[in-house]
């Protein structure tokens, strides 16, 4: 599902306007990326849970070359599944 799915599905489910839908479904990713860029955590009951996850920094090799280069830290964002969406997906 794209996110204009998802906006034509909410708009016709709830008998909205698009662009109102387009606005809400904005303002709730606006909210969860302002959430991880300030390293916050997010838990949507049932659904599952967003963090950042922290990578050190590491030697690593440049597959090309075979120069070994360092890899800088990063934080990167992980979604980890709630238990009615895990067991959802079982059940297929």
């Amino acid at each position: 599902m794209t996110k204009t799915q998802l906006i034509l599905r909410i708009a016709e489910k709830h008998n909205i306007p698009k662009s109102r839908a387009e606005v809400i479904i904005n303002s709730i990713f606006d909210s969860m990326i302002d959430t991880l860029v300030h390293d916050g955590r997010i838990e949507i009951r049932g659904f599952g849970s967003f963090v950042n996850r922290f990578y050190k920094s590491k030697l690593g090799r440049n597959p090309k070359t075979g120069e070994i280069i360092q890899i800088p830290a990063k934080k990167l964002p992980f979604f980890k599944t709630g238990k009615d969406l895990k067991s959802a997906l079982q059940e297929d």
